[in-house]
């Protein structure tokens, strides 16, 4: 019996090893990556994924967002942003390479003669949009003749699992290369990462470094989403040095499909509800509700028109935050408005609100810098003066030709800018909604980040001049009451927050342009350098695998 239990324990032993040897060498091989017999032929299913990518691109024409920041020291908190610049367009992948469909904007008109006159070097040494949309793709010779790809390790990339290869080109003369990094997802092949640079530079072209990411849209369909950009004084030549951050994002894939843009479908009607004879008069309008009714239609035209082309958000979760802002307003002021007040998101980064009709549309840049719901009050308090006071939107937007021009128009043909008097009685009256309301004395806040705006809107200017709306007046009411309550602006102070940097509140998917509030965790400042109020960060998305019946997460880090 004892020698049978031995003998059971010894091959036990010898089965536990053999598992443990086994295990170390998976793990070993997992760790070196593709074997010798797969590698080729993984380098070149990677090689086919990124050729398809650009293949399938030609059938998308998403809008393309790029906001760049010029970066000087500064002795308190390291560095900060002195210069900016814009850019809002369409992508385009014809047959000849990429283009761009750039939209118009009567705003910028209006104050491109100043802006103008500030232009110097910086401008003209870096900023190219051509240049900005180059970065979500390697170029057109990405195969095994023209580069090398070194295998370092697997990676998680949020919920996906990746291969990371180090990217060198073959020797080929002095044409422009890639060189840097790439994440390749180990289902299909597909990069969803890249990193680094083109080059090499020279005394007439400058390739800054990159990092681009790619989402997964759609079953096997991984598309350009974000594109963080940064150098950290990279000197061009012996007089010149730079220093700027920028980020580019792609959305609107979709657009066909977003909304309420759907197949027809069929009405049915119960014909007992109209040959009622006796109850028809009770559906009679009258005259002032012909009117109300007459200009929602063009309320509705204008913000149907605006999500078609790519640049309003569909009516969603976030729109029903801004709702609850505004009922607790309406309620606390008594206030009884029809047809009732509705929210939107305006897809772009410029920090602007403005109304359209009875509409109050909130830029997804300024939701993302607000520090506290009473600063998000004083904002949406101001456009429900206009809506209070009965100043109504253009009912010439009522007729459907209004509405047919090309989506790179839209800025130009629909105009929202409210006149002087009535954007003087909206902010008195704003200010009065605010003192009945919850928010009265927490408008400190409020005031803090108004200060704080006041001290970057001469550097900023491209991200404080707005598309459609006013700018917000230095003198309004609301903002001399707010920063009356509001503490002096504390640059070294890390409990003052007075603004977020961009990207802190909300997520867009790029497929169909629904936004959503993030659900980050609160992250702890460790000094006045985690501040980055309006400022550029770079982004980390959470990759995850596209599931069926669901649109894939794309919760993108916030910097705090």
């Amino acid at each position: 019996m004892m020698r049978s239990l031995y003998k059971f324990l010894g091959i036990l032993m010898v089965v536990s090893l053999s598992m443990v040897a086994w295990a170390c060498s998976d793990r070993a091989e997992s760790s070196a990556g593709p074997s010798s017999s797969h590698g080729q032929a993984a380098v070149e299913q990677i090689f086919r994924q990124e050729a398809k990518l650009v293949e399938n691109m030609r059938g998308y024409t998403p809008m393309v967002e790029t906001y760049i920041q010029r970066l000087k020291p500064d002795t308190e908190i390291g560095t900060l942003p002195d210069k900016d610049r814009y850019f809002l367009g369409r992508l385009v992948l014809g047959k000849k390479g990429l283009n761009e469909n750039a939209f118009k904007d009567n705003n910028k008109a209006r104050f491109m003669t100043r802006v103008l006159d500030r232009l110097d070097g910086f401008y003209r040494l870096n900023y190219r949009s051509l240049g900005f949309m180059q970065t979500i793709f390697l170029n057109d010779r990405f195969d095994n003749d023209h580069y090398e790809l070194k295998y370092l390790r697997q990676q998680f990339l949020g919920e996906v699992r990746t291969m990371v290869f180090d990217v060198m080109p073959r020797p080929h003369g002095d044409d422009v290369w890639f060189k840097g990094r790439i994440w390749v997802e180990d289902q299909d092949f597909n990069i969803v990462r890249i990193n680094g640079t083109y080059g090499p530079n020279t005394e007439t072209k400058y390739y800054f470094h990159f990092d681009s990411w790619r989402i997964n849209m759609q079953p096997g369909l991984w598309l350009p989403a974000y594109v963080y950009t940064e150098e950290t004084d990279a000197q061009r030549d012996s007089t010149r040095r730079l220093a700027l951050k920028g980020q580019t994002r792609l959305w609107g894939y979709d657009l066909k499909h977003s909304g309420q843009q759907s197949e027809f479908t069929t009405m049915q009607v119960d014909s007992n509800e109209v040959t009622d004879n006796s109850t028809r008069g009770a559906n009679e309008v009258s005259p002032v509700q012909s009117q109300h009714l007459w200009e929602r239609e063009a309320e509705d035209n204008v913000l149907d028109r605006m999500e078609r082309a790519g640049i309003l958000a569909p009516d969603g979760d976030v729109s029903k935050v801004l709702q609850t802002v505004v009922n607790n307003l309406e309620i606390t002021n008594s206030l009884n408005i029809e047809p009732e007040v509705r929210c939107r998101v305006l897809l772009t980064t410029p920090l602007e609100s403005f109304t359209v009709g009875h509409t109050i549309v909130v830029s997804r840049g300024l939701l993302d810098v607000l520090p506290d719901e009473s600063s998000l009050a004083m904002v949406l308090a101001r456009e429900l003066g206009h809506i209070a006071l009965g100043h109504r939107v253009n009912t010439k937007y009522s007729f459907s030709d209004r509405m047919l021009f090309p989506d790179e128009r839209v800025f130009r043909q629909i105009d929202l800018v409210q006149n002087e008097t009535d954007e003087q009685t909206a902010d008195q009256k704003g200010l009065e909604l605010l003192q009945n309301s919850p928010y009265k004395e927490k408008l400190a806040s409020a005031g803090l980040f108004l200060r704080a705006l006041g001290t970057r809107s001469r550097d900023l200017t491209w991200l404080v001049s707005p598309h459609f709306g006013n700018r917000l007046a230095k003198n309004s009411p609301i903002r001399l009451a707010a920063i009356q309550q509001a503490p002096p602006l504390e640059a070294r102070n890390i409990a003052q927050i007075p603004a977020l940097p961009l990207g802190s509140r909300l997520k867009l998917d790029p497929w169909d342009d629904h936004v959503e509030m993030l659900k980050s965790k609160p992250v702890a400042l460790h000094s006045v350098r985690d501040k980055m109020s309006f400022e550029v960060t770079p982004v980390f998305p959470n990759l995850v695998p596209f599931r069926s019946g669901a649109n894939s997460e794309i919760a993108a880090k916030p910097a705090r």
